[in-house]
């Protein structure tokens, strides 16, 4: 796809133009004369003449071959036989911004295909449909039927809502916010918001990318481009449609599915993405992004003329990521020589009510030069002193910030005395807040930006593994499958198959009577377990299919028989092949629960987190996307809240984390290697401080109609 031509395109055609005010081909007409747009402007319609003081192509076939954009605000119905008379022109990007295709239903759904076909073999760079448009301030192109252009500035906004849009571009108008481009993805039949982190990475008027998603179209993809475009710019992302409710508003709304909300914070994180909740949380941080430099480490200095507005600037540093800066002994001796002798010398440094211009200026510039801060927050109370040298504190502010390569942060506390001075400090690039709490937010964010910047690349391992073996086992299975149905790898032959990638399985043998059962007990040694073996029986210990800690052949023999009857009464229709016999591990092992699911966009999450209660009641879970690094392994393992029982307490001896490490490894590669193995869950795994064992397994295998 030409992506120049859709950014910087030099002819542009509007189907659909009209001359009537309410019409939305007279809006996008408008938009793109009032934004001084300079290339050739070309209005199609077969009633006029002249639109707007444009003279107007009556056909489409009239149009010029080679045409960089064509914007189509027509009925829905043409717009597919348009498309294609345009893409015998020749012509490089098309937007539609014609609505009535996927998220109207089934005869759209089937339209909208037709559109992304034609699009897709002719190579043309299409956007939407049913967008509101898109604009490029470089370029002076706005093709939005918005009311309002947004200045030139260095943040780039997509969003999948065209309402939103609308909005969010109303609002940028209103606080003079600018934008470096702007674009309303719609539906997302071919430009996508992978195509969007792709071009706005190379960009060189894009310094912040932000983002609106209800879903995404090409999971991999979509990471991939974001795990580039973030070491080189932060990309701040809103994913909606988390909740229940919100995930069928976003089906009905573009009919698209909503992916799971745990599938795509893992995917946030794993890429880089700065996730943000709210669209006023999006725009304050894009304002810190977009004007000030990273800070290089966590320590925030605060110098203030009131000393409760710094304490609560401490309580929110205490709940983040970030710390309070102690102050060198140097510094506090400069301070002390011109702060009056009852103002407190430590951070928060409260220079007192009286304090005038200089006073800040001066306190601000010696704290500032401090090795031990990294970011300055300047916080001020309109009192009566200050209120008159508003101004000049502004002033002040603005030329240091141009001296530092630390980033400055304002809060003027109050509205009317400091607005003058917050729209001067605003204009020149200095974030500047009512509140102390939206500051913390923001630095914790580029705090967080920062140390991912820094880590080091992610590397795979090699995962050795008898892969042969391994689709030997899953052929068995796919063979009695047909598409659309499932069927789950019973425990015995899972436990083959995690064998054949090294994963540390017990020991297990399958008996079909309790001669044999007794046999492999003997040649296992005692204690053993014996559980049901059956591919109709999931929860074994639901039907009374387990049985631990047997320590003779006359347990082994009578539990076989309780087993397999328990069984067969509880379900009745259940194929019972007889009983799996196991070593029993030692006791005071772990237990925790490594698994997987598929999810529709990503692809396989893997989970990991403590067994029994915890993960039942608790839910302390942690998730990846797979493949996982060994560094990813080991964020898995810290990210549950009960990590420090397995690291060992109060004397307790740690298990060994490496051994969990290897298993998430292993599972990961297990599940890149295999796409119809839709889910698995290895519960429980028991550990201790040598070693881990796969104490029970479950997978299922699901055969979709495209295989």
């Amino acid at each position: 796809m030409d992506m120049k031509a859709f950014f910087h395109p030099s002819r542009i055609a509007v189907i659909g133009a009209s001359a009537n005010p309410d019409k939305i081909g007279y809006s996008v007409l408008s938009n793109l004369i009032e934004a001084g747009y300079e290339g050739a402007i070309l209005p199609v319609n077969p009633k006029e003449t002249q639109i707007l003081g444009r003279p107007v192509v009556n056909e489409v076939a009239d149009l010029p071959r080679g045409l960089d954009m064509a914007v189509l605000t027509i009925p829905r119905d043409p717009v597919l036989p348009t498309l294609r008379q345009l893409a015998e022109l020749g012509t490089k990007s098309v937007v539609i911004i014609t609505a009535g295709f996927k998220e109207m239903g089934r005869e759209g759904f089937y339209l909208e295909q037709e559109i992304r076909e034609v699009a897709e073999k002719n190579d043309i760079a299409l956007l939407g449909p049913n967008c509101l448009g898109l604009i490029n301030s470089g370029a002076k192109v706005n093709v939005t039927f918005a009311s309002g252009t947004p200045l030139p500035g260095n943040v780039a906004f997509f969003s999948q809502s065209g309402a939103l849009c609308q909005a969010i571009l109303d609002w940028a108008v209103g606080e003079n916010m600018g934008f470096s481009k702007f674009v309303s993805l719609g539906n997302k039949a071919v430009i996508n918001e992978a195509h969007m982190l792709d071009y706005l990475g190379r960009d060189p008027d894009t310094n912040v990318v932000l983002g609106y998603i209800e879903n995404v179209s090409q999971g991999s993809e979509f990471l991939n481009k974001a795990r580039a475009m973030s070491r080189k710019k932060p990309v701040l992302m809103i994913k909606s449609g988390t909740s229940t409710s919100g995930a069928k508003a976003a089906s009905s709304h573009t009919g698209a599915i909503a992916g799971s909300d745990q599938a795509y914070e893992a995917a946030f994180q794993q890429g880089g993405i700065i996730r943000v909740r709210d669209i006023a949380s999006l725009f304050t941080l894009a304002q810190a992004f977009s004007c000030q430099p990273l800070p290089q480490g966590p320590n925030l200095a605060v110098v203030t003329n009131s000393g409760g507005p710094g304490i609560m600037t401490a309580d929110a540093c205490e709940r983040s990521k970030l710390h309070m800066a102690r102050l060198s002994q140097e510094t506090m001796e400069k301070m002390q020589g011109f702060l009056p002798s009852f103002a407190s010398l430590h951070n928060p440094v409260d220079i007192i009510g009286d304090a005038d211009a200089k006073r800040y200026k001066l306190a601000s510039e010696t704290v500032l030069e401090d090795q031990n801060v990294h970011a300055l927050l300047i916080l001020l109370t309109p009192t009566a002193t200050m209120v008159s040298e508003m101004n000049e504190v502004a002033d002040n502010i603005i030329q240091l910030a141009g001296q530092t390569d630390k980033p400055i942060f304002v809060c003027l506390m109050g509205k009317h005395s400091i607005a003058p001075a917050q729209e001067k400090l605003v204009q020149a690039g200095i974030p500047c807040y009512n509140f102390p709490e939206p500051v913390i937010q923001s630095l914790e964010a580029m705090y967080s930006y920062q140390q991912w910047r820094n880590r080091p690349e992610e590397s795979i391992e090699e995962v050795p593994a008898d892969r042969d073996r391994a689709e030997e086992i899953v052929n068995g299975f796919r063979s009695h499958l047909s598409p659309g149905r499932s069927v789950e790898i019973v425990e015995y032959q899972a436990q083959e198959l995690l064998g054949a990638y090294d994963l540390p399985a017990a020991a297990t043998s399958v008996a079909t009577t309790s001669k044999e059962a007794v046999q492999a007990a003997e040649q296992m040694g005692y204690p053993v377990v014996l559980k049901v073996a059956s591919p109709d029986i999931s929860h074994k210990s639901d039907v009374g299919g387990v049985r631990m800690s047997l320590q003779s052949p006359e347990e082994v023999r009578q539990a076989f028989l309780e087993i397999t009857s328990a069984a067969k009464y509880h379900e009745p229709r259940a194929f019972i092949h007889g009983c799996l016999v196991q070593e029993m591990a030692p006791a005071g092992m772990r237990e925790i629960i490594v698994g997987f699911h598929r999810d529709e966009q990503f692809g396989p999450l893997l989970m990991f987190g403590l067994g029994g209660i915890h993960v039942e009641v608790f839910k302390d879970i942690s998730f990846k996307l797979a493949p996982i690094s060994r560094s990813q392994a080991t964020d898995m393992i810290r990210g549950i809240q009960s990590y420090m029982l397995l690291k060992g307490v109060r004397g307790e001896t740690g298990v060994k984390i490496k051994a969990i490490e290897d298993i998430l490894i292993r599972v990961s590669q297990l599940a890149i290697d295999f796409p119809d193995i839709v889910e698995a869950d290895l519960n429980p795994v028991l550990v201790d401080e040598s070693r881990a064992i796969v104490a029970d397994v479950r997978m299922t295998l699901y055969m979709s109609h495209s295989q």
